[in-house]
């Protein structure tokens, strides 16, 4: 099986600068994406801080180790880059008054054998579209998300919460941070989105199964969510990772490697 890639980010229609952030080690099938928070540039420091530290650093475990490292260690080298990174940014945010309150979402991915290792926090996402079912596969750390689970909104009244950005867990506020890890079985034909939220805010996601079923070509796909969003308002930066699983494993090997190439 291989696996395509493509990224890409896009300012919007309503800001100035681009506190979204993604990295890609096709090599080693990981992705990260990253929506930074904070006054100043600080979100924007945030947001390629993390993804840069975790690009070098399990980027370079993950070519270390090599495929045959169990999965149980690659879990526990994702929690500690995890938390390497975000004590590098709350100490930033700590001695420099400019990046003070600074903070960022993530979505971390590891493609392996057995499956994505999908790692998330706050309130950016994972979707995977396999055949035509589009399915939401993170949860959002969200006093929205909160409020939906407790009863106290509906998923109707939830469009129009005010609480809809409010995050309850982030990269870099405090000195720790829970990384929510989970296995993903993958089949050939997945198509997996990760996402800031200048995009799931945009777009319902029925119009992003949609796009991505009209849309086979990765960069094509990819234009057509961020034209999309920005017609509806485009009132934050987009980031997206699009990564799609071809053909079969073959029966005399497990191996994924080479991936294929990233398109943009």
């Amino acid at each position: 099986m291989t696996l395509e890639f493509f990224t890409a980010t896009d300012v919007g229609r309503a800001r100035d600068n681009n506190e979204d952030s993604v990295a890609l080690d096709e090599s080693v099938g990981l992705a990260v994406l990253a929506d930074g928070m904070g006054g100043y540039n600080a979100g924007e420091v945030a947001s390629q801080m993390l993804t840069s530290f975790i690009k070098a650093e399990l980027g370079r475990w993950l070519k270390e180790s090599g495929t045959g490292v169990a999965t149980a260690d690659v879990r526990r080298a994702m929690d500690i880059c995890v938390d390497n990174a975000n004590r590098a940014i709350f100490n930033a945010a700590n001695t420099n008054p400019r990046y003070a309150g600074m903070g960022t979402t993530l979505v971390l991915g590891v493609f392996r054998d057995e499956g994505l290792l999908l790692g998330h926090v706050g309130d950016s996402r994972a979707y995977r579209l396999r055949g035509s079912q589009f399915s939401q596969i993170t949860r959002d750390h969200s006093l929205l998300q909160e409020q939906l689970d407790a009863g106290l909104l509906t998923p109707e009244e939830a469009v129009y919460s005010s609480n809809k950005n409010l995050v309850t867990r982030a990269v870099g506020v405090e000195d720790a941070v829970m990384l929510e890890l989970h296995l993903h079985e993958i089949q050939p034909g997945d198509v997996f989105l990760f996402c800031s939220d200048g995009l799931s805010d945009m777009l319902e996601d029925d119009a992003m199964r949609q796009l991505l079923l009209n849309n086979p070509s990765l960069p094509e796909a990819a234009q057509a969510l961020i034209d999309n969003a920005n017609e509806m308002g485009g009132r934050d930066n987009i980031a997206l990772v699009l990564a799609r699983a071809e053909g079969r494993v073959k029966a005399e090997s497990r191996s994924w490697w080479p991936f294929g190439k990233r398109g943009g």
